[in-house]
């Protein structure tokens, strides 16, 4: 499988290292990034400088690790020629542009693939789609670990545990969208945008971070998940191996020696 990475940071470097390792069961198609210079001492063979030359590259599958905005200029444009994994989730609670990608995909055989990130229970979620009477996800961060940029919400207020959002999950996705992509994957894949319940606490006293999700459904049963860890930045540490589980589980590739599928 050949695989483009657009954007260098964290994310991105770490998914490049891994095809490396990968003892040819994957290459690495192309490599963009918005500022060039982060790509120095990477084989210019590799280096991208214009997104919409990416299907001259003949990749596989496209993993974009940069911004949401890519998949908005360029995501139809990908899956013309590829699978696309956009890890910016927060873009899809654009319906519009969803369904425009889910349209570019059918056409052109190609898939619109959303990464579970740290979403526990996804694959129950969605083996039950359409059959939840209702789903609530948590999330609860040091204020350190959250992006207050557009949201309007003053942090310095915080002295305590504070509830600084909770409404459906599309309004989140506006406010803090580099914090809640895993809540947007846990909306699509069980009650939709507008009916999934989303809370977003800061709490100054945690040492880590704790993604909750509860779903009840028709017949009374409750799925309760929860899981904790280190965060860097906005994400969990946990972002880097889940971000390459969900590109092993797009190839089809073995993951260990037992399989869950």
């Amino acid at each position: 499988m050949r695989i483009g990475v657009i954007g260098y940071g964290y994310i991105g470097r770490f998914i490049v290292e891994r095809i490396d390792a990968s003892e040819g069961r994957f290459e690495t198609a192309f490599v963009y990034n918005r500022s060039a210079p982060a790509l120095d001492g990477l084989d210019p063979a590799l280096r991208l400088d214009d997104l919409g030359g990416a299907g001259a590259r003949n990749p596989d599958l496209i993993v974009e690790c940069a911004h949401g905005s890519v998949s908005a200029r360029y995501g139809e444009e990908f899956l013309q020629c590829a699978d696309y994994m956009p890890l910016s989730v927060t873009a899809l609670a654009d319906d519009a542009l969803r369904e425009r990608l889910e349209k570019a995909a059918a056409a052109n055989d190609t898939r619109l693939i959303v990464p579970a990130g740290a979403l526990l229970g996804g694959d129950d979620l969605l083996m039950r789609r359409g059959r939840w009477q209702r789903v609530r996800i948590t999330f609860r961060k040091h204020p350190d670990n959250l992006d207050f940029s557009e949201s309007g919400f003053d942090p310095d207020t915080i002295d305590g545990e504070t509830v600084i959002y909770e409404g459906p999950v599309r309004g989140v996705a506006k406010l803090y969208p580099r914090n809640v992509n895993t809540m947007v994957t846990c909306a699509l894949v069980s009650t939709g945008l507008d009916a999934c319940e989303a809370r977003l606490i800061a709490d100054p006293g945690l040492d880590c971070a704790i993604a909750e999700v509860e779903a009840w459904d028709e017949g009374g049963g409750l799925m309760r998940t929860e899981k904790r860890q280190p965060a860097v930045g906005v994400s969990g540490t946990e972002m880097l191996g889940s971000t390459w589980y969900s590109i092993l589980r797009a190839a089809g590739a073995p993951r260990g020696p037992i399989e869950l599928v």
